[in-house]
């Protein structure tokens, strides 16, 4: 019997859709309810406790009127609140829009407006002065704040008088899961679109290419709203606990693990410095820590060796970037060896599900060891830039993403970053694009023309530094500037190093040589990114 290709379209359209995040997170949350889940502080909940939170929380964005895709945005610091107000956002089937935490005012409610936001959730008290600046401009429908403030409404109280029945599971796989904002070369954020599929897909190739402890206790050091957060999904996925750090310092986090017993983290480069150069690395037992997964920027070959001899072979490397989060590729701890230097310098081998190609400025694949741009396909990409078509038809030129990095891969299949085609700085583990930070000096009333650099830095892997070109007749001074940008733009954004001069190299098309102001800072180095 010869079966029609329509009897099977319905079952094959929801079979190719895939599963959900939330149908994941309620899986993992139903396994060990008596286990502990989340810690903070004073605070543990049990998975069933954390589950009956978000239940609670779920039914009092409803009762808002807030529906499945509604964009809901979150200024969140590392608690016990505003985990639970992520995890019930994306159970609930909303598009999560995480604000970045040391993000200007400015820069915030472009994000808001840009992705329609309907909904603003803020931990006070750390971001009440921000939350009641943004509220002001009413720009979102709803001001949300995770404990008692003087406006916008308090959803840990409303949530308290909810029950925890389990809500219907109503999110569907082809929908929008998170959009995450990066700057871009153009001057604007860009917001990347990210369907369920990308985070299910990252959230497996941590699972099945990752070294995971036995016991997962895994300590959030960074961020909820960005890295820490991915992992925390898969902490739950594995049935392990997760502890969060409000605020890090090398002495707060050994003692958290030592005390807590801590079996694996995430760190930023500068994080790890940190600890190196710390006296209180000697003074407490970190003996416990299994596996310290790094990325976010690339980390000195010098100080990783460094760490290897304080803290013993627990280093694994990810690489990915905002389009592509988390899981492009990885370098193993036995990978992490002294005796073999040359793979210090490497971000590992590609993660299987991933396709990765080296392509030249014509699209053609460059040969082994040569430079190209790291390019790939599969699962894990984004959907693409929010309203943005035109850059998102760059950004998938020859139907491959491009990252902007340059690299190059030897014969045993491990990357090695040596430049960065776009034109971002990556400092302290945070993007920072130039071109943005261009665009705001040249408000100020005194800058004929400024470029902005990356240059080498001990502590933050790179450093912002802007060379500046007054206007005739004016005086300017570094702190000046530093300031002016520091308020419009935040301080991530803000040049650490600034160097007024008479004039800008140029290129023969009359462009700013950003190469020639870098070579300066970079010469005598194997790559050009720290």
């Amino acid at each position: 019997m010869t079966t029609k290709r329509h009897d099977m379209h319905p079952a094959a359209d929801v079979q190719a859709q895939g599963a959900t995040i939330a149908q994941m997170y309620r899986a993992a949350l139903r396994v060990h309810p008596s286990r502990e889940a989340l810690v903070a502080g004073d605070r543990r909940l049990s998975y069933q406790e954390l589950a009956s939170a978000c239940w609670r929380c779920m039914h009092a964005f409803a009762a808002l009127g807030l529906k499945r895709q509604d964009a809901v945005a979150v200024l969140a610091t590392n608690s016990t609140e505003s985990v639970i107000a992520i995890v019930a956002a994306q159970l609930m089937g909303f598009i999560y829009v995480p604000l970045h935490p040391l993000g200007s005012e400015e820069d915030q409610a472009f994000v808001l407006a840009d992705a329609g936001v309907k909904a603003l959730v803020l931990d006070v008290p750390r971001h009440a002065e921000r939350g009641r600046a943004l509220a002001s401009r009413g720009i979102v429908g709803h001001v949300l704040t995770l404990g008692p403030a003087d406006f916008g409404m308090d959803l840990m109280a409303a949530s308290a008088r909810q029950h925890d029945d389990e809500p219907e599971d109503q999110v569907r796989p082809g929908e929008i899961l998170k959009i995450a904002y990066s700057g871009g070369t153009t001057g604007k954020s860009k917001g990347i679109v990210h369907h369920h599929r990308t985070v299910v897909t990252s959230a497996l190739q941590q699972l099945a290419g990752w070294e995971w402890p036995e016991q997962v206790r895994f300590l959030a050091a960074t961020p909820v709203s960005h890295a820490a957060g991915a992992m925390i999904f898969t902490t739950l996925l594995r049935g392990g606990t997760v502890h969060l750090l409000d605020r890090f310092t090398p002495d707060a986090f050994l003692a958290t693990v030592a005390r807590e017993r801590i079996t694996s983290t995430f760190l930023v480069p500068t994080q790890i410095y940190g600890l190196l150069d710390s006296p209180a690395l000697g003074l407490h037992d970190a003996s416990s820590l299994e596996v310290v997964i790094y990325g976010a920027a690339p980390m000195a070959p010098a100080r990783l060796v460094q760490a290897l001899e304080r803290m013993g072979p627990v280093f694994a490397q990810v690489y990915g970037q905002a389009e592509a989060p988390m899981t492009i590729s990885y370098l193993r701890r036995d990978e992490h060896d002294p005796q073999r230097p040359e793979l210090l310098g490497s971000c590992g081998r590609v993660l299987p599900g991933n396709s990765v190609k080296l392509l030249d400025a014509d699209g053609n694949e460059v040969p082994a060891g040569e430079i190209g741009e790291l390019c790939v396909r599969g699962p894990l990409v984004m959907s693409g830039y929010l309203n943005r078509p035109e850059e998102t038809a760059r950004a998938f030129d020859g139907d491959w993403l491009h990252t902007g990095d340059m690299a190059r891969c030897d014969a045993q299949g491990f990357l090695y970053l040596v430049d960065r085609a776009k034109d971002m700085i990556i400092s302290g583990g945070f993007n920072v694009y130039s071109s943005e930070v261009e665009g705001c000096l040249a408000q100020h009333p005194g800058v004929a023309l400024s470029a902005v650099i990356g240059v080498p830095h001990a502590k933050w892997g790179e450093a912002v530094m802007a060379v500046v070109v007054p206007k005739p007749g004016t005086t300017l001074s570094a702190e000046e500037l530093i300031a002016f940008v520091s308020q419009r733009k935040g301080v991530v954004q803000a040049p650490k190093f600034v160097e007024i001069v008479d004039s800008l190299p140029l290129t023969p098309l009359d462009k700013v040589d950003k190469k020639a102001l870098r070579a300066r800072h970079w010469q005598d180095r194997q790559r050009q990114v720290a």
